[in-house]
């Protein structure tokens, strides 16, 4: 569990060898008149639920090759079990009332609505955290870290290391606006964290994040050094590879391959996603069933289940997170920013 002192003993982006001189504060940003904080309930209304089961029950299922699994993509007889879950038994009514455990608010600016959780910590002196998600992810990964990181008494830690809670959904993703126009990449959207922070009240914060997530963790870190005290991350920037002086070593050769042969074998979504994102997302956004594909495969390729999705996540937490993109129709908006890159400026 993340503690107030890893924040210090990471001391901002110099594990990561960030220019010093770029670093500065959020800056600027104050809470008044451009920029309001209200709250928000989640709630899909039920015309929509209805229609969902409507097309769940029209779903066509294509034709696949005996015993091949997922050697092709999604497995059909998974997919097919998932759909009869999904409309007979998945309530979606159940995950807005578990999404009110917590506190939601929107960010309101002049050019966007960014959703996002607030949850304040035991402690007397609370460290402010915001926690950012990624694709296919939402704000829905956080939930059962929320309160061990806002009540560590109530899991055996300290009330003292608890942190006041800061988890917004990225622009285009759940119940955040779409943008309406391009731009909206990392650095933008570390602009915008800060503005958040800012009219919470929080002149200094931690960063955590992961996939798109670590792209705008790293530039909170690399830009507002004077604001963030420090980050982590759970995945690097594939732009920041490690410098290596010389020839690379036989053990970093074997690495690099492996990133070429992951990248062979697994890496069309980004592409297809990068460059004809709207193609892609006209298929998706009209047919459940082959959002939760595309969806629900990469929960398949990237989590430590071993091939076996029921190892660590149940249907209904599969689903809730595929539920939230069909119903806000953010599977377009979120694959048009879904590279994770970090481009210098």
């Amino acid at each position: 569990m993340l503690k107030r002192r890893d924040f210090v003993l990471l001391g901002g982006m110099a594990a990561l060898g960030m220019p010093l001189a770029l670093r500065g504060g959020c800056g600027g940003g104050k809470r008044g008149a451009m920029m309001n904080i209200e709250p928000f309930k989640p709630y899909v209304p039920q015309s929509m639920i209805d229609d969902l089961h409507e097309r769940l029950a029209r779903a066509r299922f294509p034709d696949s090759l005996p015993g091949t699994g997922w050697s092709y993509g999604a497995d059909s007889n998974y997919l097919r079990e998932l759909r009869d879950h999904w409309l007979h038994r998945f309530d979606w009514r159940k995950c807005e009332q578990e999404m009110e455990r917590f506190h939601h608010f929107r960010l309101v600016l002049p050019e966007i609505r960014i959703h996002f959780i607030h949850e304040r910590g035991e402690g007397p002196r609370s460290f402010p955290l915001v926690l950012t998600h990624g694709w296919p992810g939402s704000f829905l990964e956080f939930s059962r870290i929320i309160p061990m990181l806002t009540h560590p008494s109530h899991f055996g830690g300290d009330p003292n290391e608890s942190f006041d809670v800061v988890v917004p959904s990225l622009p285009g993703y759940g119940f955040s606006d779409r943008p309406t126009q391009p731009g909206m990449d990392t650095f933008r959207n570390a602009e915008l964290w800060c503005k958040l922070m800012e009219a919470l009240g929080y002149s200094r914060f931690g960063a955590q994040g992961g996939d798109i997530g670590a792209g705008v963790t790293t530039v909170l870190g690399l830009k507002y050094a004077k604001s963030v005290a420090g980050i982590h991350l759970n995945y690097i920037p594939g732009s920041y590879a490690p410098h290596v002086e010389g020839e690379p070593s036989p053990s970093e050769r074997r690495f690099l391959a492996s990133v070429d042969s992951w990248e062979a074998a697994h890496g069309a979504y980004s592409h297809v996603q990068q460059n004809e994102p709207d193609t892609l997302a006209m298929a998706l956004n009209d047919s459940p069933m082959g959002l939760a594909a595309w969806i629900i495969t990469k929960f398949r390729e990237w989590s430590d289940c071993g091939g076996d999705l029921s190892r660590r996540f149940t249907m209904d937490e599969l689903l809730a997170n595929v539920s939230l993109y069909w119903f806000t129709e953010t599977i377009a908006s979120s694959c048009r920013r879904s590279t994770t890159e970090v481009e210098p400026r």
